[in-house]
């Protein structure tokens, strides 16, 4: 995984796993392996399933990448804790996917909450492990 702060501003991980270097064949089936890590978690509760390209494809001014090919969301909230308003903010959790002509994207903001921010880490590194062996 690598760190980035997107815009100079959001802090941003995010990992390229190129297609020959894995078992999934689609943004779905990497999408699918995370919501079986979301629902298996009794911390973490599943929300929806969102396709941005399919939105901003469908969009009069929407703008793609010419090289993405595919871009779902993921979303779901760990929510262990409500200790006050401003606790609303940096929810819920988002895991993003989008195909590339040889790879697949995986980026998600770090979560407030160190523990749960080490979950999401440990889903990827998951997704890592499931690679073909080369």
């Amino acid at each position: 995984m690598q760190f980035t702060l997107f815009m100079d501003k959001y802090p941003t991980h995010h990992l390229d796993i190129l297609k020959i270097d894995t078992v999934c064949t689609s943004v779905d089936e990497i999408i699918s392996f995370f919501r079986d890590k979301v629902e298996a978690d009794a911390r973490a509760c599943f929300i929806a399933e969102f396709d941005h390209y399919a939105h901003t494809s469908s969009l009069p001014d929407g703008e793609i990448a010419e090289n993405i090919k595919a871009a779902k969301n993921l979303i779901f909230c760990f929510g262990l804790k409500l200790p006050n308003p401003l606790a609303m903010a940096p929810r819920p959790r988002s895991i993003g996917v989008c195909e590339l002509d040889d790879r697949f994207a995986i980026s998600f903001l770090e979560a407030p909450n160190p523990a749960m921010h080490q979950i999401m880490l440990d889903w990827v590194a998951d997704l890592e492990k499931s690679k073909t062996p080369a």
